[in-house]
This record gives C-alpha cells, sequence and structure tokens, in this order.
C-alpha cells in the first residue's frame, strides 16, 4: 500500500489505487507536495466528484475552508449576477457596493469589537497585511521603537515570508531560514494544556506561567519597543489545540499592560468554524482583539478572501493620522470575491448553520468517541486524544505506549496511511501538518472540518469510513 500523500496546509488527498487514467496523465501544474494529485471535476455540497467518476466524502473542508459546500444556488445566483454586473475595480481608486456591503456585515459581527476592515485575497496575504498595519499604528503614534512582534512556538499563520517568519513550525521554514525574519519575531510557549501542563500545575497556575513567560520577554525585549502579541485563536491545521481556561485575558493584560497590540489570527478557525462567528467569543471571556486576520470560512471556497479587522482604537489612530491605511494588492476587495463572501455569510444567517454546526459537530466528537476510546474498542490503545469544537475536530493517535511496541509501520505515520485508506473507501479527511512539540515534529493526528450544513446521517457515514479505516491499518501492520 502507499504512504504517498498530497497535503497543503493539513489539508490532504491521498491517491487511491487502481485509477490508471489519473497516474497516466501527465500536469502541467508545479506540484506543492511529492506527486501528482488527482482532479476534481465537480462538486456539490460535501461531495467531490473526480475525472474518472469516483466520488468523495469531503470531511476535511479542503483547508478548512468549504463551510458550506459546493454549489450552493444562493451564490452560484450571487458571483453570476456580480460578473454580469462589475467584474473588477481597483480598491485604491474606487469601492464597489460587495465591498462596502462585507465591511458592513463583518463590522455587524463583532458586536462593537472592530471599527474598520480591510480585505485581502488569502490568509496568508492577511496576516502580511496586519503585521504592517499594526507597524503602521505604531508609526503614526509616534513610537517608532515599536519593532518586535512576538508570536507562539507550534504556531502557523501562513506561508509570506512574514507569516512564516511568525509561524513555528520548523520543517516548514528550513528552506527559507536565511530569508526569515529572526531579529524582530519572537517566539514563547504554546498554550497546550495536554502536553505543557506540569502534573503539579493547575489549570490556572499553567496559564499564570504562560503569562509570566509572555511578560519576561517584554521586559527583555524592552516594553516599549515591542508592537504586540500574534496568536491563532485556537490553533487550527497544527492540531487543532484550544488554550486552556483564562488564557487569553490574562495573555491581553500584558499587552495592556504594557500598551502592545493583542493580534488574532482566526483564518482558519474564525467565521463560525468554532460554532460562533469569531472564534474568541467561545472562550466566553470577551476577550476581543486590537487586530483580527479572517479567511478561509469568510467566502468558503467561492471565492479568494480574506480580511482584516480593526477595533476604534486602531482605526481611529490611522484615519485621525495619514488617513489611509499604506497597504495595498491588485485584487483587494475584488468585487467578486466580496459578493461570493457576501452570500456565503446570508446562507450561514438564514439557514442557522452556526447552530447546526455546533449540534453536528458534537456529535462527530461523540460518535468518534463511542467508536475509538469505548473499552471495547480496537483503536483505544492507541487513540490519545479527541478534542476540539464546533465544526473543528482531531483525532490523535499515539504509539509511544506498551500497545505501540508491536505495531510495524515500517517508519510511516499511522495517520497518514489513515488518511490513504480513507481516500480509497471515497472520504477525504486531514493530517495535521505540525506535531506535539516545540520542534514541530509530526505526530499522528486527522482532522476534521466539514461544511457546517453536514447532515447527522453524513456525520455517521464520515465516522464509519474513519473507524473502518483506521481499523483496517491497525491489522494490517501489526498493531492488534
Amino acid at each position: 500500500m502507499s504512504s504517498t500523500s498530497y497535503s497543503n496546509e493539513g489539508s490532504t488527498v491521498a491517491p487511491a489505487s487502481g485509477s490508471d487514467k489519473q497516474e497516466s496523465r501527465p500536469s502541467s501544474l508545479l506540484p506543492l507536495t511529492p506527486g501528482q494529485p488527482p482532479v476534481a471535476v465537480s462538486g456539490k455540497g460535501i461531495y467531490i466528484t473526480l475525472e474518472d467518476g469516483r466520488e468523495f466524502i469531503d470531511a476535511a473542508g479542503g483547508a478548512a475552508v468549504a463551510c458550506i459546500g459546493d454549489g450552493h444556488p444562493i451564490v452560484r445566483e450571487a458571483v453570476k449576477e456580480q460578473v454580469d454586473k462589475l467584474a473588477y475595480v481597483y480598491n485604491m481608486q474606487l469601492s464597489n457596493e460587495p465591498a462596502e456591503e462585507l465591511a458592513s456585515v463583518l463590522l455587524e459581527s463583532g458586536k462593537g469589537a472592530f471599527e474598520l476592515c480591510g480585505f485581502a485575497a488569502g490568509g496568508s496575504e492577511a496576516m502580511e497585511s496586519a503585521i504592517k498595519l499594526a507597524r503602521q499604528y505604531w508609526f503614526e503614534q509616534k513610537q517608532p521603537q515599536r519593532r518586535h512582534l512576538i508570536s507562539r512556538h507550534m504556531s502557523y499563520h501562513g506561508n509570506t515570508v512574514t507569516a512564516l517568519s511568525l509561524s513555528g513550525r520548523p520543517s516548514w521554514r528550513a528552506p527559507y531560514e536565511e530569508i526569515l525574519q529572526h531579529k524582530n519575531i519572537h517566539k514563547v510557549s504554546p498554550a497546550y494544556a495536554k502536553r505543557f501542563q506540569r502534573t503539579d500545575e493547575t489549570e490556572e497556575q499553567y496559564v499564570e506561567r504562560l503569562r509570566q513567560e509572555l511578560e519576561d520577554k517584554f521586559l527583555e525585549l524592552g516594553p516599549d519597543t515591542v508592537i504586540g502579541f500574534v496568536a491563532e485563536t485556537v490553533v487550527g491545521a497544527s492540531g487543532v489545540i484550544p488554550a486552556p481556561k483564562g488564557y487569553f485575558k490574562a495573555i491581553k493584560s500584558v499587552c495592556r499592560k504594557y500598551g502592545a497590540l493583542f493580534i488574532l489570527d482566526e483564518v482558519m478557525c474564525g467565521m463560525g468554524r468554532m460554532g460562533v462567528t469569531h472564534a474568541w467569543e467561545s472562550f466566553g471571556d470577551n476577550e476581543p482583539p486590537d487586530i483580527q486576520v479572517i479567511g478561509k470560512s469568510l467566502g468558503g471556497g467561492y471565492a479568494c478572501i480574506a480580511a482584516v479587522l480593526m477595533s476604534k482604537q486602531v482605526a481611529d489612530a490611522i484615519r485621525d493620522k495619514n488617513g489611509f491605511w499604506k497597504h495595498g494588492h491588485t485584487y483587494q476587495a475584488h468585487p467578486i470575491s466580496c459578493a461570493a463572501a457576501v452570500a456565503v455569510q446570508k446562507v450561514i444567517a438564514a439557514e442557522n448553520l452556526l447552530e447546526n454546526g455546533r449540534q453536528t459537530g458534537e456529535f462527530l466528537a461523540q460518535l468518534l468517541r463511542e467508536r475509538l476510546l469505548s473499552p471495547d474498542a480496537l483503536a483505544r490503545p492507541f487513540t490519545s486524544d479527541i478534542r476540539g469544537g464546533g465544526s473543528l475536530w482531531i483525532v490523535e493517535f499515539d504509539f509511544t505506549g506498551p500497545e505501540g511496541e508491536r505495531a510495524d509501520l515500517e517508519g510511516q505515520l499511522f495517520a497518514r496511511l489513515v488518511q490513504a485508506r480513507c481516500f480509497e473507501k471515497g472520504l477525504v479527511v486531514s493530517v495535521s501538518i505540525s506535531g506535539g512539540n516545540a520542534e514541530g515534529d509530526e505526530r499522528d493526528e486527522i482532522i476534521f472540518a466539514p461544511a457546517y450544513n453536514i447532515t447527522r446521517k453524513e456525520v455517521e457515514k464520515v465516522v464509519d469510513i474513519f473507524v473502518e479505516s483506521v481499523e483496517e491499518v491497525l491489522r494490517e501492520y501489526s498493531c492488534l
């Protein structure tokens, strides 16, 4: 059985056997991973059809993007209407109606947390834009000495040079270390209680240790030299890791104490993925950021779009000083992309998909726990954690215990073997891009990020295929 897989941002597709058409057909595209991925030709809802006629359930949402599935008639019609009406204007010269409407929708969704927003064509571009905005904020405030950014190990913020510099996965950074930013970007520990909370610590003590580490980093750099602290509200592609209770309140207090900006990356976990519009709402401590980046579920895959949201404090500093954002891209606030995103957000609201996502997500987690962690489950000895929320969940496997000694995986990652087997059975799942330590070692983790409108029956089918695949691989590699 081949262990090759095709992966980008943790959203992966593994090759299936028996398809001579896809293997013999050369591609002119530069691949993003080893091998040539199969070619998709159509999609409807959570189903994707390949050129050889095979149909798949997409339980990964692509890269946690397809939040309402493919082919929704309302979004299709909105895009067609906008193409007929106005395809493109340059945002540095002209605004457009869909962009203005989408901005209003997003500001309203923050319930007073945000004052202005700007658009980008994708998450990495939006993160780059947010960092430039944060630096401009301090430039306009006559504090040019603020040049340092603090992020976290085990994070993932995108693939541009600055976004990758902020990220904490060494294997992705390795080819580019010599051109990444090292002088002005610094890392502190991740908020990953399961892996790093000490046995002699309470959750409160663990949070306090992380808070103190951040404050110590501020003091080391010089508090008045720090632009801000950057974190994923819920770590996404690097392991679906929610922060412990009280973490963001504690971290924001350090930023406030020293006047730095509190910046949240919700490209993957935002816009409904955690069952609420903004992931920071799921923590219950009402700690909105000064700057927030969103993407993926903003346009739901119908268009390339992301956004940067800013608080009144940041917005006022830009408007009152220079008067405009010293930043821009060719396809910023693209009319068709904005029209698609408006339609996606209207569908989510009209069809009550946040609630459906919460319910089906909990049902997914319930079934996974029943099938993988029950006393008689074959995979129980190797299933170490099932965590997440909303429509974003992960299953983590561990073969370091006594039961795992008999496993003969031939140096292959179990999660990738399972992923490939799922694909053979018509199911697309993701493998986490990062591991459970600061070095970024790859771990056995499978991510589920289905559309918010998935049905309970479809969830049952997803779990059936997944568990069947897990058990087959365990048998084949002498784990049982």
